[in-house]
């Protein structure tokens, strides 16, 4: 018990307390308790953390962090990346089954098919997955899409 009012008048800076002695012998007198004079707490101090900076006005503005763009050869690199790749052609209905490589493909985006003797931009107006219309395609899904010409099988496809 000692040990933790030992850590207590460390911490908090509290006096010790002080003992009063009772009379041994028995006294008819009734005492009228006055007011014990308390002493005033004293105000602990209060650590300041040096995390929050103390934010003052200067004469220098600061730059605000803004997300990092990224450079411009990591997005040509990404734009010639393909996104996607022609699995299949079905020429009755002008329509190719799309696998997706990287990314998502969405309803309203433009798509340039390339191949060998591929190359046009088309909008997607409608995709299907298991003959189910879909807004968005990820990665690794199977989808089909109308084209407007002719597809191959192996041809690429990347999203404008």
């Amino acid at each position: 018990m000692k040990l933790f009012k030992k850590i207590g008048r460390a911490l908090f800076g509290a006096s010790k307390s002080k003992k009063v002695a009772k009379p041994k012998g028995k006294s008819s007198k009734k005492k009228t308790a006055a007011p014990a004079k308390k002493k005033a707490p004293k105000p602990s101090k209060k650590k300041v953390s040096r995390k929050s900076p103390v934010k003052t006005k200067s004469k220098t503005k600061k730059k605000k962090v803004l997300a990092k763009k990224q450079p411009r050869m990591v997005r040509a690199a990404l734009a010639a990346m393909p996104n996607a790749e022609v699995t299949h052609y079905f020429p009755h209905v002008n329509a190719a089954v799309l696998k997706i490589k990287t990314g998502e493909i969405r309803i309203g985006d433009e798509l340039l098919f390339k191949g060998h003797t591929t190359d046009f931009k088309q909008k997607v107006i409608s995709m299907q997955i298991d003959h189910q219309p879909v807004m968005i395609a990820k990665k690794g899904d199977d989808f089909g899409v109308e084209v407007k010409s002719r597809v191959r099988a192996g041809d690429l496809v990347f999203k404008k």
